[in-house]
């Protein structure tokens, strides 16, 4: 009788794992900690208790807020579960406009449009934007789904040219005014420029210069594109975002205003002081929900309506996460000794973090990265200070560089001075 071959082993199987034995190895295997308990200041972790949680984008406070909450159940109550479509056939729902609405108010825009997540509102707006002969300049340590965008959009679209630039660096050797000189003197690169960066650079806790970068912009004729994500609820006076901060919007704009798009003329930017497009999400200040959204001139939110794929292949935002949305951004507005409340709670964590003795980036943001540099030793502290009650998350490879592996300390609003020393007790027992 024949003998049965023995059935050789997958390939798929064979490297995955190898990758996940090494990782187990090298200590940087990451694991998911289950929360018993809705986001706060303080969370339940399955197996650890009671902690505090400092590495949420909670920055506002608002993920649990009772308004907030309120109006998830009721939109549930009024309008069922799911869209069960995508926007153009039947899953556009009043709330969604409305949503859409108060975001334009909020960003200082014309129109807003919403998407399931910041990554498919990053998707959009290049694959959809963009031609062949366009070319789009984007900061080394823009967000993944930035440089993913770009990467589709130049697959998609063949043709289109593509430059980087050092993390915040404007003038000099490989900085943003290289780039613009290397595109504009480029003979096949006869279309748009865009620039696109972060409001708020999530790993680093740093903010993109808007506005020289708005001035480099109209020099070369280029537009400016910014994903705020970490910028929302968290920059400004009212919190509107990195824009504010620098100055660079409007007073808040009334149901009459009306949309620049009605002349004809292209993008055309209202003055030097102003943002071109905006991405950003929901999911973190603004109610800590999900879903994103694009910012911007009619025309753009038109073109997106029109051609954008992550809107006309993939269903619309929850009503539930819309309507919680919509309530989270009222209350940011009316309510701006939250966002000083936050403002207050960073610049005491920072100064109390000092004094322990760790190093941590000087910014107005949330965001405070302490460098440890290997990727291990980064989990083993989040680990131990997980044993300390306190959650904070530890970041390596691939998520930063090698080498540049951190602590990403996340403060907010709903934090009290007493969470900030608990922080520092822990860190001070590293």
């Amino acid at each position: 009788m024949p003998t049965a071959t023995q059935p050789t082993a997958a390939p798929f199987n064979t490297r995955a794992d190898a990758i996940l034995a090494t990782l187990r190895a090298n200590g940087q295997l990451k694991h998911l900690q289950t929360l018993k308990s809705p986001m706060d200041a303080e969370v339940e972790i399955e197996g650890y208790g009671k902690c505090v949680c400092f590495c949420s984008n909670n920055y506002l406070g608002l993920a649990n807020h009772p308004e907030v909450v309120e109006a998830g159940i009721k939109a549930v109550k009024d309008w069922g579960a799911g869209t069960a479509s995508v926007r153009f056939i039947c899953g556009t729902f009043s709330p969604h406009h409305d949503l859409e609405k108060a975001i334009a108010r909020y960003m200082g825009t014309e129109a807003a449009y919403t998407f399931v997540s910041c990554w498919n509102a990053n998707e959009a707006v290049f694959a959809t934007l963009c031609e062949p002969g366009d070319t789009i300049i984007s900061d080394e340590l823009n967000h993944a789904s930035i440089i993913d965008a770009i990467r589709l959009a130049t697959v998609i679209k063949k043709g289109m040219h593509k430059g980087i630039y050092k993390n915040n660096i404007l003038e000099g050797p490989g900085s943003l005014r290289e780039a613009l000189e290397k595109a504009k003197a480029n003979p096949e690169a006869t279309g748009q420029i865009w620039v696109v960066t972060d409001g708020v650079f999530s790993m680093e806790g740093s903010i993109g210069d808007l506005k020289t970068m708005r001035s480099m912009c109209d020099e070369y004729n280029a537009l400016l594109v910014v994903d705020d994500s970490h910028g929302h609820g968290v920059m400004g006076k009212l919190g509107r975002g990195t824009h504010e901060h620098f100055g660079m919007i409007d007073d808040l704009r009334g149901a009459g205003f009306q949309p620049a798009s009605q002349s004809g003329a292209g993008f055309q930017p209202a003055s030097t002081n102003r943002v071109d497009l905006f991405t950003g999400t929901l999911g973190k200040a603004l109610g800590g929900g999900a879903g994103g959204f694009v910012a911007g001139p009619q025309r753009a939110i038109d073109l997106i309506v029109q051609r954008g794929r992550p809107t006309l292949f993939s269903n619309a935002l929850p009503v539930t996460v819309a309507c919680s949305a919509q309530k989270a951004i009222e209350i940011t507005l009316r309510d701006p000794q939250r966002v000083q409340r936050l403002r207050d709670n960073v610049a005491y964590a920072r100064r109390k973090i000092k004094e322990a003795g760790f190093d941590v980036l000087e910014s107005p943001t949330a965001i405070c990265p302490i460098i440890v540099g290997d990727t291990a030793k980064a989990i083993a502290m989040s680990k131990r200070l997980l044993e300390l009650g306190v959650f904070v998350i530890g970041f390596g490879y691939p998520v930063v560089a090698e080498g540049h592996a951190r602590l990403r300390c996340q403060v907010s609003a709903a934090h009290t001075s007493e969470h900030i020393d608990h922080l520092v007790s822990a860190l001070k027992k590293l």
